[in-house]
């Protein structure tokens, strides 16, 4: 009897461990997948401690308002799609593509990894289609498609993508492929030159950068919802973009606007979508209201300008004048002239590579600045215009940086250095005679003091001999920027030497006047650089200071 009592509560226990054991798999068979989410969230975040950095910057006064780790190397992930937009936007200002301009896709583009809309390859996207996949969807397989079509491939438009981020000053920034998705070497760049893109971008193209703000894109029957769940949910965001891959951690991307302050904002490394909101949101919070409320102070990012090939940059002759051109040798070169006036924009030929890290071919050339010529001595300011003879007329020199209001984005202009001007479309850069579209006598390159005046074809001067004989001997020099005062970018210059003295102490600024499409602006630069090291570290100072600035080859 006992046992049989024995035998029951065992029997009673084991019935008991089983309905526990049933209750249990139940519960967790039935769990929502919001909770099941919520979960796998928490067990990634535990241990995920990817490499965290921030930084806020008043783009109008150009202030640092929050940095941490602001120049330690990150991973970009798809904020690397903002600087292909900016190629993209690039060639719908040229008039290169139009919004309607289709994308073919490739088997390799259609073979990206997700996030995508899913191309079979041989199918097109419209310019104004691919844009909007990319904002909201971070479609992959559509940022290669715009490599390819843009570069011709991934490779030499990644090329292309470092050399724009170099002309904007984004020094530690070196970009593999045009999505961000894993690549080893991986994209490199730091918080710091992310808000020098994140200004650029918008100061460089406001037409299209409000298509930044899309909540929804709606494409073949599918409704794509943009990433960047701060728009709407914070006064003042309008853009710009999210990323994330497992090295990157999650990052974001943010502008914001509100009662005439701005603000543009990185943050890189969040444990989560969610934490790295919750610390973009706060900062921005924290940041509008000190930021500026009332005019632009600081410099407009400045970029370089397209350089000439290397086999049409012509250095100043060491040698004493030449002998006198015939007018007949002139009136011939200037036939010459009207000839290849006519004839279509040149394909871009294979030049050396520039010395930039990592080194840049051809294509990549064509968005880097990196112009040849030494500047002209101080003080002087170069006068040209697209078509136009070059011209020297006395003034002050001056260092290259951005300004404030009166800075413009000068689109083909000249070179920034003085040494060798981008010419028009229809110019042969493969000749050491520049050719304009109009007949013009080739011998209309004279030096003026104080005055600029022209020379006759018929003076016995040398046909096209540049006049570049006066600039200071520099190895490198630094640009900080372009305005339509020269009033205005001599005060640039001014304060750059107090901001920077000790780099600046021998540099010698100078000013150069270009004029592209009718708009006349000065560009401000320094000289006297004999290694990149130094003007790297002048611009380095210059860019703590709100200055814009890169550095280039003299």
């Amino acid at each position: 009897m006992a046992s049989g009592c024995v035998g029951t509560g065992r029997g009673r226990w084991f019935a008991f461990i089983g309905l526990v054991s049933v209750a249990a798999v139940t519960l967790v068979a039935t769990a929502s997948p919001a909770e099941a989410a919520r979960k796998k969230r928490r067990q990634v975040s535990g241990g995920y401690a990817p490499p965290y950095a921030a930084m806020v910057v008043d783009a109008k006064s150009g202030r640092t308002l929050h940095a941490v780790n602001e120049d330690a190397a990150r991973i970009p992930a798809s904020i690397t799609k903002v600087m292909t937009l900016y190629l993209l936007f690039e060639q719908l200002e040229r008039g290169r593509l139009s919004m309607d301009s289709p994308l073919k896709v490739s088997a390799n583009a259609a073979r990206e990894a997700p996030s995508k809309i899913g191309f079979e390859p041989g199918e097109t996207i419209a310019v104004r289609d691919a844009i909007l996949a990319l904002i909201t969807k971070s479609a992959n397989d559509v940022a290669t498609t715009v490599a390819e079509n843009v570069g011709g491939s991934e490779d030499e438009f990644a090329r292309m993508m470092t050399a724009r981020a170099r002309s904007l000053g984004m020094s530690r920034t070196t970009f593999y492929n045009a999505h961000g998705l894993p690549h080893d070497p991986p994209n490199i760049t730091t918080a710091r030159d992310l808000t020098i893109l994140a200004r650029a971008i918008q100061e460089r193209f406001p037409r299209y950068y409000p298509m930044f703000g899309t909540r929804v894109f709606n494409y073949a029957g599918g409704a794509y919802r943009n990433h960047n769940k701060l728009l709407g949910r914070i006064e003042g965001v309008d853009g710009i973009k999210t990323g994330y891959t497992r090295a990157s951690g999650f990052n974001l991307m943010t502008s914001a606007k509100a009662d005439g302050r701005h603000v543009v904002s990185v943050v890189l490394g969040g444990r989560s979508g969610a934490a790295r909101d919750k610390v973009m949101a706060d900062l921005v919070v924290a940041a509008l209201p000190r930021a500026t409320s009332g005019g632009r102070s600081a410099p407009m990012v400045a970029e370089a300008p397209e350089p000439q090939p290397e086999r049409a940059r012509i250095a100043a002759p060491a040698v004493a004048p030449e002998p006198p051109a015939r007018p007949a040798a002139i009136a011939q070169a200037a036939a010459a002239q009207a000839v290849v006036a006519q004839a279509p924009e040149p394909a871009p030929m294979p030049v050396p590579r520039p010395r930039i890290e990592p080194e840049l071919p051809a294509a990549a050339r064509a968005y880097a600045a990196t112009p040849t010529t030494t500047p002209i001595a101080p003080p002087r300011t170069i006068s040209a215009s697209a078509g136009q003879p070059l011209q020297l007329s006395g003034m002050r020199p001056v260092s290259a940086t951005t300004t404030p209001s009166a800075m413009r984005w000068s689109i083909g202009a000249p070179a920034a250095d003085g040494k060798v001007l981008r010419p028009p479309a229809n110019v042969d850069t493969t000749s050491s005679i520049a050719k304009v579209a109009e007949p013009a006598p080739a011998a209309q390159v004279a030096l003026a003091q104080p005055e600029p005046r022209k020379i006759e074809a018929s003076e016995p001067k040398p046909a096209a001999r540049p006049v570049e004989k006066a600039a200071p001997a520099s190895k490198w020099v630094i640009q900080l920027g372009a305005t339509d005062d020269e009033s205005k970018a001599r005060d640039i210059l001014a304060r750059a030497r107090a901001k920077a003295a000790g780099p600046l102490a021998d540099a010698s600024p100078f000013t150069q006047k270009v004029e592209s499409r009718g708009t006349t602006l000065y560009r401000a630069r320094f000289a006297g650089f004999e290694e990149s090291k130094d003007a790297e570290k002048a611009c380095a100072q210059l860019k703590r200071g709100g200055f814009a600035c890169f550095a280039t080859r003299g």
